[in-house]
């Protein structure tokens, strides 16, 4: 006798509500700018109801960062050396800040954290620490220094957006890889 129930569990199907919200949460803060983009105006933009993003993310810190991590997937740590590693690092940063809607999201949620320690929090150990901890495992470099090469990086290529609405230049890229590679020229430091 043929079972009558079907393998899909109950309710509103699942798949895909994630990337139709990061979709519509970088082209919201790319139309609208950060302030304006709301979890109401992402919702409506994603075609959910607001109630189903605040059940996924407590609240539009959350969803950004969670988003962040979706347009910066894993760290591609390529190259056959430390000055190749850092290099397609800081490329890589460069050109997915400079995708639409991410510079602006991952500068909106980086300005809310600095007087919102939860917020902050769930920066630093959603976003910053795996990228951290994979930095630390492929340069052999202690925490301080990545952490002085994420704030290097990011900071610089944030501030640029910020003061000008636009992500940096492939010139000004190069010049930002010459300026920060010689920092780690000869492997671990201590100090």
């Amino acid at each position: 006798m043929a079972s009558t129930t079907s393998a899909r569990p109950p309710g509103r199907p699942r798949a895909g509500v994630n990337t139709k919200v990061f979709t519509a949460t970088l082209s919201t803060v790319d139309d609208l700018g950060y302030a304006r983009a709301t979890v109401e105006r992402i919702a409506a933009a994603a075609g959910v109801a607001k109630s189903t993003v605040y059940r996924r993310w407590p609240s539009k810190g959350a969803l950004i960062v969670d988003c962040l991590l979706d347009a910066f997937g894993p760290a591609p740590l390529t190259g056959t050396s430390r000055a190749e590693l850092m290099s397609s690092t800081i490329r890589w940063v460069a050109a997915t800040i400079a995708e639409p809607g991410v510079g602006d999201a991952f500068a909106g949620v980086f300005s809310d954290a600095v007087s919102d320690p939860a917020l902050r929090e769930i920066l630093s150990s959603r976003l910053q620490d795996p990228y951290r901890l994979a930095l630390q495992d492929a340069l052999g470099e202690p925490e301080h220094r990545v952490l002085f090469f994420i704030d290097v990086v990011v900071g610089v290529l944030l501030h640029r957006m910020g003061m000008t609405g636009e992500p940096m230049v492939d010139a000004d890229v190069d010049a930002l890889v010459e300026m920060v590679l010689p920092q780690f020229a000869d492997g671990p430091n201590e100090a």
